[in-house]
């Protein structure tokens, strides 16, 4: 058992100002976690018009030269909105494989 005796309880008006912040802050994660998905969405929408198009005209699935460069540009992005480079470049590389599946399921 813990010894809380030298240990000041905290302010009641302390507790309810960080609920309040707490809350504001959660409020906006989840402002933003439906901005992501609405966004996401409206990409997939583009990537499948891509891929029909490709299967089309018998085009490769995947385009390397290109994924190269959306991946050097999305970790400039990051850099600039000081996030993680490294999170940046595996997030995008998530959603590069998940296309080119797509535009595989495209060409059968």
């Amino acid at each position: 058992m813990t010894d809380t005796t030298n240990t000041p309880a905290p302010d009641l008006d302390d507790v309810a100002r960080a609920a309040e912040i707490l809350m504001v802050h959660r409020e906006s994660i989840d402002r933003l976690d439906a901005i992501l998905v609405y966004t996401l969405g409206e990409r997939f929408k583009h990537t499948q018009a891509v891929g029909q198009l490709k299967a089309e005209h018998d085009l490769p699935p995947s385009d390397p030269t290109r994924e190269a460069k959306q991946i050097a540009r999305l970790e400039d992005l990051a850099r600039r909105a000081n996030l993680d480079p490294d999170f940046a470049k595996a997030f995008l590389n998530f959603i590069i494989q998940e296309v080119i599946r797509h535009h595989k399921k495209h060409q059968e």
